[in-house]
């Protein structure tokens, strides 16, 4: 429900600038429980891999002494989240981004138009950073850790398999994981 002090501010805003402005979504404010955090491990985790909890919707980057770092995340859709072992087999800053076929498949209306692709940039729906889950023998999987243009869908079950943190968040994990690093999605 709006009250009286936003509908004053938007219509002084909007006289000021156009109408426009009232077409403009207001800015998401990320709760304060899906910030990153240190926290304490529950068990004998080695440094330097990232954990998936999907019941949680937490990704944890594990640190020296028992510790890590506790992102909030997005995962993949129920039957499209696939657990698993993998490596980090590449890292790309504002990836390009090709539904695969079973995506099209599934909903052509939202996938078809980007079968050839689309290019990095904010729209792109893996944001401004990735990491690429492979596995021996059949190298990518198609998986990845990465941002996302829609930050208000993480704490969801809502992407076609993917591990999704906000645009900032990535970019923090991304500069912490190498190339090789261990990735556990449970």
């Amino acid at each position: 429900m709006i009250d009286r002090r936003t509908l004053l501010t938007t219509s002084i805003a909007a006289a000021a600038i156009g109408t426009p402005a009232l077409a403009q979504r207001k800015p998401w404010v990320m709760p304060e429980e899906y910030k990153p955090r240190i926290v304490t491990l529950q068990g004998d985790l080695p440094a330097g891999e990232v954990h998936v909890d999907p019941r949680a919707f937490a990704l944890y980057w594990t640190l020296p002494e028992g510790k890590a770092i506790r992102y909030t995340c997005g995962i993949g859709r129920a039957g499209l989240y696939e657990s698993g072992t993998f490596t980090v087999g590449a890292k790309k800053e504002w990836p390009a981004w090709t539904p695969t076929q079973e995506m099209i498949e599934r909903d052509p209306a939202s996938y078809k138009k980007w079968e050839d692709g689309q290019p990095g940039g904010p729209d792109n729906p893996l944001g401004s950073r990735a990491l690429y889950l492979f596995v021996p023998r059949k190298g990518d999987t198609f998986l990845r850790i990465h941002g996302t243009s829609a930050p208000w869908t993480i704490a969801s079950a809502i992407s076609n398999g993917c591990v999704r943190l906000t645009n900032a968040h990535i970019a923090h994990l991304y500069q912490q994981v190498p190339k090789g690093a261990k990735v556990v999605l449970h």
